[in-house]
């Protein structure tokens, strides 16, 4: 019978998040996880059934350490509603999600397994197309300019510039990666005929 102090969970989870971004999904073994945990071995194999069952959990356990708190959600519904204010809450974005490279160079791990491991390509089918929503219906509610598609094109963009800025930070500048921020949103805004401020 698996395990079900939460804490513990958690901490298997992120020890198993750091095992994937370092040394991919062939490493993330029940006593790698262990070892990264700094717990006695055979606790990661108490609180998950099997390797399956932590892989899926550790796509979950992604994206709730990048949900963004209430602070932020509520940070993002202030000022005006304009492409300037998009602008900012994209840098915002690329700055919080880079800031938690395990978790980003986790999932892409995770992606990639998922092309052999059909259980987990739905468990991230579902996670992902979770957050795509929540992030349309946020950028609805708030009343920001663009629409659906406009959000799925500015995760899809900026998903590979933080993949570019975690795996070859030397490609481009911090200078040049706010440019791209910056032109990317002004260009996707302007297809709609939102005229792009400054």
């Amino acid at each position: 019978m698996a395990r079900s102090n939460p804490e513990r969970r958690a901490a298997l989870l992120d020890a198993a998040l750091e095992v994937l971004a370092e040394d991919g999904a062939r490493g993330l073994t029940f006593r790698a996880v262990d070892q990264r945990a700094a717990v006695p071995a055979g606790t990661a194999s108490n609180y998950f059934a099997n390797r399956d069952a932590l892989l899926a959990q550790c796509a979950d356990r992604v994206y709730e350490r990048l949900e963004p708190d209430a602070d932020t959600l509520a940070q993002g519904a202030e000022g005006p509603r304009d492409a300037a204010r998009v602008t900012a809450l994209m840098h915002q974005v690329v700055d919080r999600v880079a800031a938690f490279p395990t978790g980003f160079l986790a999932l892409l791990e995770l992606r990639l397994a998922a092309l052999r491991r059909p259980e987990l390509r739905e468990v991230l089918t579902r996670r992902i197309g979770a957050d795509l929503r929540f992030n349309a219906d946020y950028h609805q509610a708030v009343g920001l300019p663009g629409d659906t598609t406009t959000v799925h094109l500015l995760v899809l963009a900026l998903n590979w510039l933080i993949l570019e800025r975690l795996t070859l930070p030397d490609l481009f500048t911090p200078e040049q990666r706010a440019r791209l921020v910056d032109t990317l949103v002004a260009r996707l805004l302007a297809g709609e005929g939102v005229i792009a401020a400054g």
